[in-house]
Parts: structure tokens; sequence; C-alpha cells
């Protein structure tokens, strides 16, 4: 048992609730960031690294690994948006995008009371009956030539330079 809670048990939930609320904010912060470049009419970003090379970009995957995040929860969440581009070609901002919107609601429910272990087991069951859904819905076949030319598109509106 720590100092802290023998001298006051309130104390360590306090510091819980701020821990909290503090990985909450380094996930709105990177959030906040990332939202105005999804989609084709997403916003560029221009990055200037330390020698002043200029970088002009609204690809998630290139400003998540340009930038330098020093917040554990806010590099974790990088982290899993990056390891989505790896595995997928796509996705980076729409992880980030996700997963500060879930924690923002979170955050909204820890403080109506409910405990983030009730949270997490909600979220448990919330994505297992989103992948029941989906493989309920999922369509079957062959994709034809044009549906495979605007999937390949759309996803590299952020990848190619247009000039």
């Amino acid at each position: 048992m720590s100092a802290i809670s023998l001298l006051n048990p309130k104390a360590e939930f306090a510091r819980a609730a701020q821990a909290l609320a503090v990985n909450i904010s380094a996930a709105r912060g990177i959030q906040d960031v990332m939202k105005t470049n999804l989609g084709p009419k997403g916003t560029m970003k221009m990055l200037v690294s330390g020698a002043g090379e200029i970088k002009i970009t609204k690809d998630g995957n290139v400003l998540l690994h340009e930038m330098q995040i020093q917040h554990p929860t806010a590099s974790l969440i990088a982290r899993a948006s990056t390891a989505m581009d790896d595995a997928t070609g796509d996705g980076t901002t729409s992880t980030v995008l996700i997963i500060g919107e879930l924690l923002k609601q979170a955050e909204n429910l820890i403080s109506e009371g409910v405990h983030p272990r009730v949270l997490t087991e909600g979220m448990i069951k919330a994505r297992d009956k989103a992948l029941e859904l989906l493989e309920k819905i999922k369509v079957e076949g062959k994709p034809d030539r044009q549906r495979l030319y605007d999937v390949a598109t759309t996803s590299l509106r952020t990848k190619v330079d247009r000039n």
C-alpha cells in the first residue's frame, strides 16, 4: 500500500482520475491535429523539419511519422494508426479520429460515474457485435474493374502528388 493511500484513500483515486484525464486530453490533441485532413476535401499540413526542410501533405501516415510526439498515449495512438496504414495502405487518420472519439465519449461516461472497467467491457462487446454485423453484410463475389479502380483512386488521392 502506498504512503498516499495510508494518508488519504481518496488521493489515489484523484491521481488515477487525473492521469486518465491527461491521457484522454493527449488523445484529443492528436485527434484535433488530424481531423482537418480527413477525406478528399481535407486540408494540407506544412511540416518544417529542424533542418528547415518543408513537406506539404495531408497523408496521416506521413504526418504521424514526421510529428515529434512526446506524450506516451498520443505516441501509442500514432503507432496504432501507422500500423493500420502498414497493414492496409490507408486508414491512419480515420484510426486516430475513431480512437479520439471513443476516448472523448469514455470521458463523458466516466464523468457521469461509469467505471472504466464497465466501459472497456462495453467496448469489447460493441467490437464483437460490429464484427458480427460486418460478417453478415459483406458482399461476396469478384469485384469488377471499375469498382477496383474507384477503390484504388480513393486511396491514392492522399498518396500521390497531383501536380
